[in-house]
């Protein structure tokens, strides 16, 4: 059996070619959105007092990860803060104002009620030693026992951040040292202007 080459469909010759015709209709850019049901919200507690290059670390990290991410400022009454909430939300909002994906709030009580509010269905922390891992788990396990809806996703920090913590930051600040190399531009200027 002799086996023949399949004919070729003849070409639409009279098919409009967009690139040729320029009477071709212009192609429509839509703005997309997503519905924030089907969004990726995540909530990125904590007291951020100060917020420290190793916190930038982990939400520069979690953009990538999430189609929104909030930054939650929790007030904690275990712990004296330094610095107010309301100076805290104003360099986490000038920090972030030219970043869409990013917001932050202030919020007291349980973490997974401020994920309902706003509709986080995870919670990002940053991860340092393994120490901070045991603690952490024993938090994210608590907070899927409240709510199996929300999960819990841990990034670990890059090396060169593990010893940037917010309480050794504070303790250098209140013996006059200079901790402007562990903090972002915008708060290092902000507390050198006193």
């Amino acid at each position: 059996m002799l086996r023949t080459a399949a004919k070729k469909p003849a070409a639409r010759r009279n098919r409009p070619n967009p690139v040729i015709n320029h009477k071709a209709r212009p192609v429509r850019r839509h703005r997309f959105t997503l519905n924030p049901r089907y969004m990726r919200i995540a909530l990125f507690p904590g007291t951020f007092d100060p917020i420290t290059i190793g916190h930038i670390d982990i939400i520069q990290r979690a953009t990538a990860l999430f189609d929104k991410l909030i930054i939650g400022i929790g007030r904690n009454a275990n712990k004296a803060a330094m610095f107010s909430e309301e100076l805290r939300l104003e360099w986490i909002r000038e920090i972030y104002k030219d970043e869409p994906k990013v917001s932050a709030l202030i919020y007291e009580g349980l973490t997974v009620e401020c994920c309902k509010k706003v509709d986080a269905r995870f919670i990002v922390r940053g991860i340092r030693y393994v120490n901070d891992f045991e603690y952490e788990k024993a938090i994210a396990d608590m907070n899927r026992s409240l709510d199996g809806n929300i999960e819990t996703v841990f990034l670990t920090c890059l090396p060169q951040y593990t010893s940037v913590a917010s309480t050794l930051v504070r303790d250098v600040i209140r013996n006059g040292g200079n901790v402007s190399q562990f903090l972002p531009d915008i708060v290092a200027r902000s507390l050198a202007k006193g």
